[in-house]
């Protein structure tokens, strides 16, 4: 196991000095899914969810969360994203919504954090906007996928716990 970079020699919680690390092209891809009841998914379908459209606005939400993860996760470096990527699509067979996220920059650190509020904001969006018709919706499943870039180099996720067998 590798030592823990977010403590200092005391045990006190301390940002990590990224500033002697080269600035390389870094990537990161993340996934997760929301399922939810029948009439809940055909209401999101048809476009009929009061609030609007759930999947433009959950994937407006998910680009946006990325933006400001080190706002929300106390430990995060600040970063200037190059692209931010949110798709949202239906899934029958769920049934529900997969929600995919990919984020990309030049920089000192990884972007996969963003990667991962970016899913997790875009899900809890879709919750939020169809809770009227289902408040027993469950959220699956959030996930780093693939991460490129770094000291680390390359990693890409052996197994999909939602992969259908």
């Amino acid at each position: 196991m590798t030592d823990l970079t977010h403590f200092d020699a005391a045990g006190g919680a301390r940002m990590v000095d990224v500033g002697g690390k080269a600035v390389t092209a870094r990537s990161a891809t993340a996934a997760g899914a929301i399922r939810m009841s029948a009439e809940a998914f055909r209401l999101v379908a048809d476009g009929a969810v009061a609030k609007g459209d759930v999947l433009t606005v959950s994937q407006i939400a998910g680009t946006l969360a990325a933006k400001r993860t080190a706002e929300l996760i106390p430990l995060c470096h600040p970063l200037g994203l190059d692209h931010v990527d949110v798709s949202a699509a239906l899934d029958d067979a769920l049934p529900g919504v997969q929600v995919r996220a990919t984020v990309r920059t030049m920089g000192r650190t990884g972007v996969e954090m963003e990667a991962l509020t970016a899913v997790s904001v875009a899900l809890l969006t879709v919750y939020d906007m169809v809770k009227s018709a289902d408040r027993e919706m469950d959220i699956l499943s959030v996930r780093l996928l693939e991460k490129t870039g770094g000291s680390r180099g390359d990693w890409r996720r052996a197994d999909d716990p939602n992969r259908r067998r």
